[in-house]
């Protein structure tokens, strides 16, 4: 009798659904790329299916900060890639404050640091000749405190860039975003080379905030405008302040990012980025500041000799550790932020569990497979052994394409229904993941729930597979959608024991023939 009950309740419920969504307007999804991390498209999840958040995977380390120049706290790094070259910047520093091991070098003043590499693995510092270090220009240093006197500027809290605007000057095309005191605010800088940089204006761009961390500035192609991203804080709580502008030199007041259904937490940096292949969507890796006080716990934890060494600076020196979040937005305002971790310290016994550590990179790249035959990567970079020793490392993390957020089910079964929306193309493509015996069935309906003919699941053979574009295909038509573009119509999928992560309409190609 119960299971009955519960089947009714979900049938009621399904239909709710549909009425609701049949009287919506439908997402005009066009051929975008849409990955599934937030309810935009979902209207309903059941059985086993749910939203599940993925954890890069940790690779290798690829680069130490042991120059002279640089140190144990190297952090507010910006990677991209421009051309056939990734481009790495990095500060220069170090603490002495945390115990013998970071006692072996002095401390210097801060500089911006700059390395390269032609597969994002393998980095290298470029002898750069630009700025003198102990009497040598035989370094790699692209910034340092002389270069921005006037305003009185910090290589510690810089982002940079590459300016994606189509009427930026060549000669601005890669600009860094640095805090200055005089007024206290944040001026930028501009390269054609992206080592050579020039102050653009010793006034500042933006002057309401703290500042105290990385703070930075991209150009959002979908809408036409820069879009800058800095500290505050909101209360007494770490936060996010935003503001947009078509001029790079001059933006408004900011105001604070939102996210409903979040606990509160305090966000140390930001890291927000459009996705590169989804650039209607915003991605955030903020780093998240976790003071836990002293508990039996945080004595337990890896380093307890530099843990109490610091805390005879500052308690919170000791007692505070970090993680990295993930959220996401669609506006650049409003986020949904996940409350569980996507970078967790780790089971290190060294380097990982300590006041700064995992704290992503601003910017993530595409980078070939591990598997040589598999499609590339997102390669993501962190810092591991912040303020321990005499340097600080950087390892890479790495996530299939899209694979941020999944929908999955397990083999006994789960479903996904789509909101009513429109498309352009003539056939659906998915990034999804099943095992050897999972598979993936759809059906296209109407607004209102009904199956349309010859879309329905049972003429849906399942699908299979690892691919970042697998086409469905249905009995009748091979998967020719083209006869329901500008049509409304909902998705309706079947999962056993599969991630699909994103879905788009593409140009209909006639299957195979079959053997």
């Amino acid at each position: 009798m119960r299971t009955r009950t519960l089947a009714h309740m979900a049938a009621l419920a399904q239909g709710m659904v549909l009425g609701a969504a049949a009287e919506e307007a439908p997402v005009a999804v066009g051929d975008r790329l849409e990955l599934l991390l937030d309810n935009h498209l979902i209207a309903s999840l059941s059985g086993g299916a749910a939203q599940v958040l993925h954890a890069p995977v940790p690779r290798e380390v690829v680069f130490r900060t042991d120059a002279p120049w640089e140190g144990n706290a190297s952090g507010y790094q910006s990677v991209f890639r421009d051309g056939d070259r990734y481009r790495m910047y990095y500060r220069g520093g170090h603490y002495r404050h945390g115990g013998r091991p970071a006692e072996t070098r002095e401390a210097h003043p801060w500089v911006l640091c700059y390395a390269e590499s032609t597969d994002g693995l393998h980095w290298e510092r470029p002898v750069l000749g630009l700025r003198e270090w102990e009497g040598t220009a035989a370094n790699n240093i692209v910034l340092d405190t002389g270069m921005m006197a006037a305003f009185k500027g910090c290589p510690a809290h810089t982002a940079v860039f590459l300016d994606r605007n189509p009427a930026c000057p060549p000669q601005e095309r890669i600009k860094i975003i640095a805090m200055g005191t005089n007024p206290r605010g944040l001026y930028v800088l501009a390269s054609a080379d992206g080592l050579r940089f020039r102050v653009l204006s010793n006034e500042p761009i933006q002057t309401v905030g703290a500042f105290d961390s990385q703070n930075l500035a991209f150009w959002d192609p979908i809408r036409q405008e820069y879009r800058m991203y800095h500290r505050g804080f909101r209360g007494e709580v770490r936060d996010i302040l935003t503001a947009t502008s078509t001029d790079i030199l001059h933006f408004p007041e900011p105001v604070w990012l939102e996210y409903p259904d979040s606990p509160t937490m305090a966000l140390y940096t930001n890291q927000v980025q459009p996705y590169h292949r989804a650039p209607h969507i915003f991605l955030g890796f903020p780093m998240r500041y976790c003071d836990r006080g002293w508990s039996p716990s945080m004595l337990d934890l890896p380093g307890r000799e530099v843990r109490l060494a610091r805390a005879e600076h500052s308690r919170r020196y000791g007692t505070t550790v970090t993680d990295a979040v993930f959220m996401s937005s669609r506006d650049g305002v409003t986020f949904r932020r996940w409350s569980e971790a996507f970078l967790r310290p780790g089971p290190r016994s060294s380097r990982s569990w300590v006041y700064g550590d995992n704290s992503l990179f601003w910017g993530l790249v595409e980078t070939a497979s591990i598997y040589g035959d598999a499609p590339p990567e997102l390669s993501l970079y962190a810092t591991e052994g912040y303020w321990e020793g005499a340097f600080t490392e950087f390892r890479r993390h790495t996530l299939r394409l899209d694979g941020f957020v999944s929908i999955r089910a397990p083999y006994s079964g789960g479903e996904l229904l789509t909101r009513p929306l429109t498309f352009d193309g003539g056939a659906l493509a998915l990034n999804l993941s099943t095992s050897a015996f999972g598979s993936l069935q759809v059906e296209v309906q109407d607004p209102a729930g009904t199956p349309i003919p010859g879309f329905e699941m049972a003429a849906c053979p399942p699908v299979f597979g690892d691919r970042i574009r697998q086409r469905v295909r249905w009995e009748s038509g091979g998967g020719d959608l083209r006869p329901l573009q500008g049509r409304a119509i909902r998705l309706r999928f079947l999962l056993r024991d599969v991630d699909l992560y994103a879905l788009q309409f593409v140009p209909f190609e006639p299957p195979p023939p079959m053997p």
